[in-house]
């Protein structure tokens, strides 16, 4: 049992020094320039969207409680204290986005192409809305880095990933996830 312990604690302290040295790598990528970065928003309670729901009124959608404006925080500081450049933010139009990119990052811009699917009134979007955010990547200049605050079926749809609310994920400028970050 002894034996047990022991290789357990040497497990914990072995992963938490490759964590961090897969931390400091990703932060060493942004620093370099031309990532993607895609942000699921911060949390916000629930799933989906009420039935009432209205895209102009934050009012009647799921929005982020006070776990997810300290995330927020936590998220904009991340990029802060490592002084990575970032050429433009970019957030879908739902309210927990704009409220994650605004807590985060002060500003940025709406794009429709960001915009959440789940919801059968809007699936009918999905095809268009990728189309459009491949075109506008086809455009980018490929020197900065571009944030992405969007929705769990969003990120999914394009990187075939599964993000947690606040999660990061740093891609390539041909999608190629090069690692994530956690925000808790």
């Amino acid at each position: 049992m002894k034996f047990y312990k022991i290789l357990f604690f040497i497990f914990i302290f072995l992963n938490s020094g490759v964590k961090a040295d897969l931390n400091n790598n990703l932060i060493k990528e942004l620093k370099e320039g031309g990532k993607l970065i895609f942000i699921r928003h911060a949390y916000a309670p629930g799933n989906g969207d009420p039935q009432n729901f209205n895209l102009y009124d934050c009012s009647t959608q799921r929005n982020l409680s006070e776990n997810g404006r300290e995330q927020s925080k936590k998220i904009g500081n991340l990029f802060l204290e490592n002084k990575i450049d970032i050429e433009n933010v970019y957030s879908s139009e739902w309210c927990r986005c704009k409220e994650t990119t605004f807590i985060a990052f002060k500003n940025f811009k709406t794009k429709k192409f960001l915009n959440s699917f789940y919801s059968s009134k809007y699936a009918k979007n999905k095809k268009k809305q990728v189309k459009e955010f491949q075109e506008f990547i086809n455009n980018w200049d490929k020197k900065e880095n571009l944030i992405f605050v969007t929705h769990y079926v969003f990120i999914s749809e394009i990187l075939n990933y599964s993000p947690n609310s606040g999660e990061i994920i740093v891609v390539d400028k041909d999608y190629n996830i090069l690692g994530n970050l956690i925000t808790d």
